[in-house]
């Protein structure tokens, strides 16, 4: 069989890419979601992913040519006599479905698997939050199928081809690993009769994830533990501690009590414990049980205050004076993040203030050219940005993160600004590699990143991996703000309303009373590894990068 691979979509705006480098050549075998080549639009350069396991039979574009989105760009033949892995075989033949009856054509025959994506490098699972189709149901290529969720970012999952969706193999709220396959579509656009055998078909399904999940835990003993604190009430967070949907599932399936959960040390980001922790520690577990639930007791009593010394205080019930608004997925995990901020690193803010005469004047003078030119508005966020990587680039110890008792002094500035979304939400995208960007290069990728956002067109990378953070609390008229630190960064910049107020100038030798449109800036930073005269000199060079900025000194 052949799977056309076609240039993908990028973004909203964006209609054709560039081919910057085949990873693959003709001949050669892939395996599925393997990298085959690099892509480059007017706003990232990004890798694609083999749609299947195959063998790269053709390629019809060349290096350095330009392609329109939805153009075939490659084929890869799939059949049975290609060149594929050992490995891959084997996934082939155990994901084939059980032969059904009665129905209009052979299922498997020219069937296209739908896998769960892999939304980002460190993300190995994706939760399926709603699936826009039925069974049944037409679907045009790129056509949004389902959408997912991770602990990153929501986002929609498109058909990689044309056809009909014959099955479902994942529910709504099921979390699922990556590359597993979610659902199968007809590449012939023909429905199947109704089958006859639905309750054969389901049972074979359930049999074989049954079979899959003995496979997984059969080289584990299961000691019975009797702790009231066993994994079925195991939060998402407690204690500034994460625990996954993967490790939930895990815990509850080796029926691992909460109070073992905490005593172990996660290897993960920020502590967060991981699959491996998990299944390390119940091999742990099964040779020395008994010590280890001791263990894991005497931990949680000690930390566990005493009765005597704390006062529950209830909430207020629900009726008619209140109403009950459960947290969204994306409030809970704010909610997370800023008390894990909180709790792990000492906040300390500094403030100070800029004039920005010079900006304004300089905005309302080119504001008609810019949106002329580049099609969106130009805001005060591109010269507030600036200013800022400008100011970390001289001061690059504030451009850190720590790790244990290390400090990690990143060398790229990946600079995050706070975006807030149309639903009251917040999210943080990330311009990677900020300081090799110019001021237009800076206002583009900003409005790019910020728009995508408030329409939910952002991939997890967009979110992740950045090293400072800045933040316009001044959107709403806000004068200044302490905010909380963006973690695992040691410092976030918050900056004001921009407004017009009356200062002392010098002017001839004599002070004199001028209106001039000023701005506060503040930064809140770790002082674990920020002290208070390396946040004041960055805070310095941000406000003299600021009032430095005028009409013939900015580059557009």
């Amino acid at each position: 069989m052949i799977v056309d691979v076609v240039m993908p979509k990028m973004g909203e705006s964006l209609t054709e890419g560039t081919i910057v480098k085949w990873l693959k050549k003709e001949g050669e075998a892939i395996e599925r979601d393997e990298m085959i080549l690099e892509i480059s639009t007017d706003k990232v350069d990004t890798e694609v992913p083999s749609p299947k396991a195959g063998v790269l039979v053709k390629i019809l574009a060349e290096e350095n040519e330009t392609i329109e989105v939805g153009s075939k760009i490659a084929e890869i033949e799939t059949d049975s006599d290609a060149t594929v892995s050992k490995s891959e075989a084997k996934e082939e033949v155990a994901e084939q479905p059980e032969p059904v009856a009665n129905t209009e054509e052979e299922i498997q025959g020219d069937s296209v698997d739908v896998v769960m994506p892999k939304m980002g490098e460190s993300l190995t699972e994706g939760t399926i939050v709603k699936w826009l189709k039925n069974p049944g149901d037409k679907i045009e290529r790129d056509e949004m199928i389902l959408e997912i969720s991770t602990d990153k970012v929501d986002t929609e999952v498109p058909s990689p081809v044309a056809g009909t969706l014959l099955e479902v193999l994942a529910d709504e709220n099921q979390t699922v690993e990556v590359g597993e396959v979610i659902a199968r579509i007809s590449g012939s656009g023909k429905a199947p009769k109704k089958q006859t055998t639905d309750k054969a078909a389901q049972k074979s399904t359930e049999e074989k994830k049954s079979t899959a999940k003995t496979e997984t835990t059969k080289h584990k003993e299961t000691p019975e533990i009797s702790d009231d604190s066993a994994s079925k009430s195991i939060p998402r967070q407690k204690d500034g501690k994460f625990y996954s949907p993967l490790v939930r599932s895990i815990a509850e399936a080796e029926n691992v009590a909460l109070s073992e959960l905490e005593s172990i040390d996660g290897s993960g980001v920020d502590g967060r414990i991981t699959k491996d922790d998990l299944l390390n520690y119940l091999e742990d577990r099964k040779s020395a049980p008994k010590a280890q639930e001791q263990r894991a007791i005497t931990k949680a009593s000690e930390s566990r205050p005493s009765v005597q010394s704390s006062k529950v205080v209830s909430a207020p019930k629900a009726g008619k004076d209140i109403e009950v608004i459960p947290m969204d997925r994306v409030r809970k995990l704010i909610a997370e993040h800023m008390v894990y901020s909180k709790q792990n690193a000492p906040h300390v803010t500094s403030v100070g203030e800029a004039d920005v005469t010079h900006i304004v004047r300089y905005r309302e003078n080119n504001k008609s050219a810019f949106l002329e030119d580049e099609g969106y508005k130009l805001t005060y966020t591109p010269f507030l940005s600036k200013a800022a990587i400008d100011a970390l680039k001289e001061f690059p110890m504030v451009n850190v993160s720590v790790d244990g008792t290390n400090i990690l002094r990143h060398r790229r500035i990946h600079f995050s600004f706070a975006t807030a979304l149309p639903d009251g939400n917040l999210i943080v995208p990330v311009i990677k590699d900020a300081d090799n960007l110019s001021f237009r290069g800076l206002s583009r990728a900003i409005y790019d990143l910020s728009s995508r956002a408030r329409s939910k067109e952002l991939n997890p990378d967009d979110i992740q991996g950045g090293t400072f953070t800045m933040t316009n609390v001044g959107t709403f008229g806000t004068l200044f703000g302490t905010p909380v630190i963006n973690q695992p960064q040691s410092a976030i910049l918050g900056v004001g309303a921009i407004h017009k107020r009356p200062v002392v100038r010098e002017h001839d030798g004599e002070d004199v009373i001028a209106i001039r449109n000023m701005i506060y800036v503040s930064i809140t930073y770790d002082h674990r590894v920020i002290d208070g005269m390396l946040a004041g000199q960055y805070l310095a060079a941000v406000i003299r990068n600021l009032e430095s900025m005028k009409e013939d000194s900015i580059d557009m």
